[in-house]
């Protein structure tokens, strides 16, 4: 039986990602901060760790206890979603502290097991918005972008030992926590020029259109683990699809 550690499972993607693994006869380590096991169908396959991907000693003890993986799932994350002007340093710090730094992380403490295994699949979530930029989110847009380098670079670099690397890259989705997590965010001062361009996008929002779904997000992610075939990057969702076509 073969298991996948995936981090930031408390809501959304994650959350979505673990139930499809769990009901395809996976053994799943479901992360989050806060750990609850309630929020999953309860299976002997299923083991809640808890797990904080900007703190290394959270990170040793998670991957100490979940043992042998084979597939690592870099979801967590968080969003901000602002004029730069208005987004404190310490803001941009966690951000990329989580974002990218945490996946870096994440992915440098799952190698040594990876290697000495000769096989393994790494599955980085970072967004459509990286292929086409949006405004009021640069800050978010550049963490998930290094991601982006960081995973393609580290294929290259990993291949021979017999480790796969692929990015799954998600559109808007509103059933999740991105919006609330990134108006918790929305505390600089805004210069009064930037009020239309907010307006305009935040009203923008709230019209129907495109979106993406955790499911796809589940389903691309099964996929990237499952199928050696797939590209380096897929898109997730419909609308993730429509900005990825040429």
């Amino acid at each position: 039986m073969k298991t996948v550690l995936i981090t930031g499972c408390s809501s959304g993607f994650g959350l979505e990602i673990a139930r499809h693994f769990l009901e395809r006869d996976w053994r799943v380590i479901a992360t989050m901060r806060t750990p609850d096991p309630t929020i999953l169908p309860s299976s002997d396959r299923l083991r809640v760790l808890a797990l904080d991907v900007t703190d290394e000693a959270s990170i040793r003890a998670a991957l100490e206890a979940a043992g042998p993986i084979d597939a690592l799932v870099n979801n967590a994350g968080i969003g901000v979603m602002y004029p730069l002007e208005g987004v404190s340093t310490e803001t941009v710090r966690s951000v990329f502290a989580t974002n990218t730094l945490g996946t870096i992380a994440m992915t440098q403490a799952a190698l040594p097991g990876l290697r000495s295994r000769g096989a393994g699949v790494i599955v980085n979530v970072t967004s459509a918005v990286t292929i086409l930029p949006l405004p009021l989110l640069a800050v978010y847009t550049a963490s998930k972008a290094a991601v982006n380098a960081f995973t393609e670079s580290l294929a290259i670099e990993l291949a021979p030992l017999g480790i796969r690397l692929r990015l799954v890259l998600p559109g808007r989705s509103p059933e999740t926590q991105f919006g609330a997590g990134a108006r918790e965010r929305m505390t600089g001062r805004m210069p009064d020029a930037y009020a239309p361009l907010l307006a305009s996008v935040f009203g923008g929002v709230r019209e129907p259109g495109l979106v993406t779904h955790a499911q796809d997000v589940a389903q691309a992610v099964w996929r990237a683990v499952t199928d050696a075939a797939t590209p380096m990057r897929i898109p997730a969702g419909a609308d993730a699809e429509a900005m990825m076509t040429p």
